[in-house]
């Protein structure tokens, strides 16, 4: 609706100070065009905004203008006791007590109050796994300190194939995803991702940098998340799985893509397709199960059982 459009065009502006037609039409996903009409209605209606020509120019509120419209629905008002994992707050060194929600709870209109308080008290939100990792991010204080003050972070890195890589990055965000905390940097113009718990060293250099103006970190880990997934090996088997695994199987839900249980065959067997990383994973997933999965491609089926009389040999060699 044009009336939602034109609040948040006046919040984008509050919170931002100055933004172009172009910024504010992909914020709002619609046309410069509309834009620029939205515009006129406001300057109409008596709002002072004022437009700055020029390289660095946009649309702004006229100084000491704020508005006292705040945007926020019941359901933004609710989401906000839906609290976050307590481990991941005290990992930046927060702590979200009882005392601190009863003063957002006292802060909130009235109207918005009986919602709020049965958030509360039915939704809690766990972020964490099962089994406590024994990841530690050691270096994810001194990465938080060179993130706060803009500062460039020097940084050891130990990579996957097992060498450490000495880096200078400029620090844009930290994000947590199960658990595990991911520092987002650029390093030669660049954005790259770096796991916090594999920094064996970090210290913060003197020098400061610029963040880069447009930088959103949430829209740039969707974008980076989308990217990892897409780009993720994926090496299909095709199987038949015995009726006392399936269930196993899919309760993780970790390898199986496509369950067929409405062709199983006539002594229960269930086909299947599984997912797998590579050939070796796969091998060694399915040895695991000794003869409780069979193997479609001859292929496969004899790498299966190379493995297994290796399996075979070595321990038959055993004193």
């Amino acid at each position: 609706m044009r009336a939602d459009r034109l609040m948040n065009i006046m919040i984008l502006l509050q919170n931002r100070g100055k933004m172009t037609a172009k910024e504010l039409a992909d914020e709002l996903e619609v046309s410069e065009r509309t834009i620029l009409r939205d515009m006129d209605a406001l300057t109409h209606a008596g709002i002072p905004i004022v437009s700055e020509r020029g390289k660095d120019g946009g649309w702004r509120l006229m100084d000491h203008f704020r508005s006292r419209l705040s945007g926020l629905t019941s359901a933004d008002m609710t989401s906000l006791f839906l609290s976050p994992s307590k481990e991941l707050l005290e990992d930046l060194g927060l702590q979200l007590s009882l005392d601190t929600r009863q003063k957002l709870f006292g802060a909130i209109p009235d109207t918005y109050r009986e919602e709020a308080q049965a958030m509360w008290e039915k939704i809690h939100i766990d972020s964490g796994t099962w089994r406590p990792s024994s990841e530690k991010a050691h270096a994810l204080a001194v990465v938080k300190q060179a993130l706060w003050e803009n500062k460039k972070l020097f940084i050891r890195y130990g990579r996957t194939e097992g060498d450490m890589k000495e880096r200078i990055v400029n620090p844009l965000g930290l994000v947590a995803k199960g658990g595990t905390w991911y520092l987002v940097a650029t390093r030669d113009g660049d954005i790259r991702n770096y796991r916090v718990s594999r920094i064996v060293q970090a210290s913060m250099e003197e020098e400061t940098f610029e963040r880069p103006p447009h930088f959103h970190l949430p829209d740039y880990w969707e974008q980076s998340k989308a990217s990892f997934v897409k780009n993720l090996p994926a090496y299909d088997v095709e199987v038949w799985l015995h009726p006392r695994i399936a269930g196993r199987i899919t309760f993780t839900g970790k390898f199986v893509k496509v369950l067929k249980k409405e062709q199983s065959s006539d002594n229960g067997w269930i086909p299947a397709t599984l997912q797998f990383d590579d050939e070796q994973e796969a091998i060694e997933f399915i040895l695991g199960f000794s003869d409780q999965i069979r193997v479609e491609s001859p292929h496969l089926k004899e790498k299966v059982l190379a493995a297994a009389q290796a399996v075979i040999a070595f321990y038959q060699g055993k004193s």
